[in-house]
């Protein structure tokens, strides 16, 4: 995801697209650990989203 993108979602939104992702992540995981995993830039791109998530959760709540 895009920051702009994110930033453009509420509180609530971002809390759900938030758990959503770490579903996906742990499910990636687990994929990778069994080596059925083609693509290991999946896991990296799904870090970085909980990260630009949660850095945008922070501003949203600090401006608050």
């Amino acid at each position: 995801m895009k920051v702009k993108e994110i930033r453009d979602l509420g509180i609530n939104e971002l809390n759900q697209k938030n758990s959503e992702i770490r579903e996906e992540l742990f499910r990636l995981k687990v994929r990778h650990a069994s080596g059925q995993l083609d693509s290991p830039a999946m896991l990296r791109r799904l870090r970085r989203d909980i990260a630009r998530i949660n850095t945008v959760l922070k501003e949203k709540e600090a401006a608050i």
